[in-house]
């Protein structure tokens, strides 16, 4: 009789830890450094993002692996790091990594309810039967301009339109806006259902072309806008550095790449679509907590990678510059504290971090490490090293100095981030940084062999 009581305690303790475990909001926002008022940069109005960054634990020193979204997002969504085979280029995880699980694909298999919103894999295909409970959701061209008559014109000389523009329209005029609505009308659905759910919301903005409505424009007086202070090519840096030239596949309105008028027209755009991306996320914020979702909800903010702003007369991502790897990460676990890390954490940590908050055990192919530690003690060593690459170069980023490899060590870059924030200056060949540049090697082989089991 005994054994019997016990046996019924446990399975009614299984249940009501079951009805307890977390929500999972997963806001994914496309081509976002950490150009935010929360991580310093005053100029950009951000109050709905810099609201959740006071309420969770912002990382200050998040990176990405790929810097190119859909590599990018297909490490994180596998926990896996990128090699020289893996996440290359137009890559697919159904190809790349067949048979590893995906993080919703995971969270499905624990009974959670797992939806995708707009952009959160680059290829909306991939690993879907898989991964979500319904078919993921995305509006039928996420890159749509409100002048469809110019956008045609340009387009006769141009892949595609013109690179900004700055309609008079409410915010569910773009893709975006709608991919908000969608969200909150999922949030009022999976209430009423009352089971956990992983909800993945994905802003593509402010991912080029600079497309937002008119008022978010208004924010930013175009004379204020300030401009890169190192527009110039980095000192001794190699050539295989290279700046994206997506941009150049928009019609950029008869502007000189190089002059004033064009930075600031596009730090103007970038700005305009951040503070838009910004409103929709506490849009979607509010509703949480309108429904009294939030006290069991875990919110997950990210940005695929990092984006260049004029610096080095680089606009975009795609090379392994510090600008170009380093992302934004707000978690907010309820219960814990707010705060601020300054540990080295990586993308592909997300993964095993909400499994072990999930109470899911998480697979076997996942490279990523579990970071719950950091939420109670912010500044607890972590990883030694962050590991990115994209196409011929492989990086190591530590707290202090950043280290890219091309074409296994046939040229090299190292900046110090503490003397040199901007990385103005390649010191990779200076012979007083010799033992540095040693140091950086093996850290960076360290990684590259963990990449490859």
């Amino acid at each position: 009789m005994y054994l019997k009581h016990l046996f019924l305690t446990l399975i009614l303790l299984g249940i009501a830890a079951g009805a307890e475990r977390p929500n999972i909001l997963f806001i994914a926002i496309d081509d976002l450094r950490p150009e935010l008022g929360c991580y310093g940069t005053p100029q950009v109005k951000t109050p709905h993002i810099d609201k959740l960054a006071a309420s969770g634990l912002r990382f200050e020193l998040a990176y990405c692996q790929v810097p190119i979204c859909m590599g990018s997002r297909a490490s994180l969504m596998t926990g896996m790091l990128p090699t020289s085979k893996r996440f290359v280029g137009d890559c697919r995880m159904d190809v790349d990594a067949p048979t590893a699980a995906t993080l919703p694909e995971v969270f499905r298999k624990a009974g959670y309810t797992t939806l995708s919103n707009g952009k959160i894999y680059h290829n909306q295909e991939d690993a879907a039967d898989r991964s979500w409970s319904e078919a993921p959701w995305m509006t039928r061209d996420n890159m749509r301009s409100h002048d469809p008559e110019t956008t045609r014109r340009l387009s006769k000389s141009k892949q595609r339109g013109r690179i900004y523009e700055l309609p008079d329209v409410a915010d569910d005029a773009y893709p975006d806006g709608e991919t908000a609505q969608k969200t909150i009308k999922d949030l009022q659905r999976l209430k009423q259902e009352g089971k956990p759910f992983f909800l993945a919301c994905g802003f593509i903005k402010p991912h080029m072309p600079f497309y937002a409505p008119k008022k978010y424009w208004d924010l930013y007086p175009r004379d204020a806008i300030q401009l890169a202070p190192n527009r110039q090519r980095p000192a001794k840096a190699p050539d295989q550095l290279v700046g994206s030239s997506e941009f150049r596949s928009y019609h950029l309105a008869d502007m000189d790449p190089n002059s004033d008028e064009f930075h600031r027209t596009m730090r103007h755009g970038y700005l305009a679509c951040t503070s838009y991306t910004d409103k929709l996320t506490g849009d979607v914020l509010a509703e949480l907590d309108r429904l009294g979702l939030a006290e069991n909800t875990i919110v997950v903010l990210w940005g695929d990678h990092g984006w260049h702003l004029g610096e080095h007369n680089f606009w975009g991502k795609h090379n392994t510059m510090h600008l170009a790897i380093r992302v934004p990460l707000i978690v907010r676990v309820p219960g814990k504290k707010p705060g601020v890390s300054l540990s080295l954490v990586e993308t592909t940590d997300l993964f095993p971090s909400l499994c072990a908050l999930a109470g899911i055990a998480t697979p076997s192919t996942v490279q990523g490490r579990d970071f719950t530690a950091l939420l109670d003690d912010p500044n607890k060593k972590f990883h030694e090293a962050a590991y990115s690459r994209f196409l011929n170069a492989d990086a190591v980023i530590t707290d202090r100095f950043s280290y890219t490899s091309y074409d296994n060590g046939k040229s090299q870059m190292l900046y110090d981030l503490s003397k040199d924030p901007q990385e103005n200056k390649n010191i990779a060949d200076d012979p007083n940084h010799a033992e540095t540049v040693a140091t950086m090697k093996k850290l960076l082989k360290k990684r590259m062999e963990q990449a490859k089991k």
